[in-house]
């Protein structure tokens, strides 16, 4: 019997130095929480590698590898990013794992309060992250609240925490059931989850969740989690800033409004939609980097 051989190229295991290098450190995220790099799969190495099945041998230089990412990622081809796997271990508050588990495109596995006895552990803000709700954002938050009367909520809120935890460890002593035991717990307390994601939908999340809009506590999360990103695929993490993060679309009224600018008239838009269209010219106008890892010290 005779086989054919392969005509694509091996894909061995790929080592990335920088992301040796920070595997199993802890990012700290918060007062008590992390983000730990404990395995990954792949860099752009295999981006290209997986990309050039459609090309046979393809482009070999890194800078051939690097316009080959671009091109990919601005013309939104992602399977090739999903080729690289990233596994992470997080402690979060309740709340913010509740908000980062609507992303389905991942797999996890979270500590359980049916097995495992909760630690005292509670997330406490800032002073300054104590926030009235915002008058043009339902979900989100406006301006800080005075010093003294933060200090005062977060107070309350510390109370609170003691009360439920005693109440929480007296039931365990009476032998309750842990998993009815846990059931008043607040959604301050800290949990902990092994977090497994390709880099095209973590990429999706770093977009979503480092976004100005999106809540602080979550925020800090997906800048902790773009360190990593770009220490594992750094061709890939630039290409994701210039194309997606920094990057944004223009629905077809607004492309209008656009025009108008351009003509020396007043853009046609009005309300919220007209709101929304200043936003986004004003982003361009900062050119801001919304979640550059060079601004976050993954050690610190």
């Amino acid at each position: 019997m005779r086989f054919r051989a392969s005509i694509l190229v091996p894909m061995a295991r790929a080592l990335v130095p920088a992301a040796e290098e920070l595997l199993d450190k802890e990012i700290r995220v918060l007062d008590k929480g992390f983000v730990r790099l404990v395995d990954y799969m792949g860099g752009d190495e295999r981006i290209v590698q997986a990309a050039r099945v459609s090309y046979g041998t393809g482009t070999k230089t890194v800078r051939e590898d690097k316009g080959l990412i671009n091109y990919l990622m601005k013309n939104w081809h992602t399977s090739p990013f999903e080729q690289v796997q990233l596994t992470f271990h997080t402690k979060m508050p309740i709340f913010v794992a509740r908000q980062w588990v609507r992303h389905r495109t991942a797999r996890l596995n979270e500590i359980s309060g049916r097995y495992s006895i909760m630690r005292d552990e509670f997330y406490l803000p800032e002073p300054e992250d104590v926030c009235l709700q915002s008058s043009n954002n339902k979900q989100g938050s406006g301006d800080a609240v005075p010093f003294d009367d933060a200090v005062e909520i977060i107070r309350q809120f510390e109370e609170d925490q003691k009360l439920l935890y005693a109440r929480y460890e007296d039931l365990l002593g009476k032998s309750i059931a842990r998993e009815l035991a846990r059931i008043n717990l607040p959604l301050s307390l800290y949990t902990e989850w092994y977090w497994q994601i390709d880099l095209h939908n973590l990429f999706h999340f770093i977009a979503l969740r480092a976004d100005a809009h999106a809540q602080k506590q979550i925020r800090v999360f997906a800048e902790a989690l773009a360190v990593c990103a770009k220490a594992v695929a750094p061709l890939a993490y630039d290409a994701f800033e210039e194309h997606r993060l920094n990057a944004m679309t223009f629905g077809r009224s607004e492309c209008v409004a656009l025009n108008d600018l351009l003509n020396g008239r007043p853009a046609s838009l009005q309300g919220r939609a007209l709101k929304a269209f200043e936003e986004k010219l004003a982003k361009i106008a900062s050119l801001t980097t919304v979640a550059s890892p060079e601004d976050f010290n993954p050690l610190a």
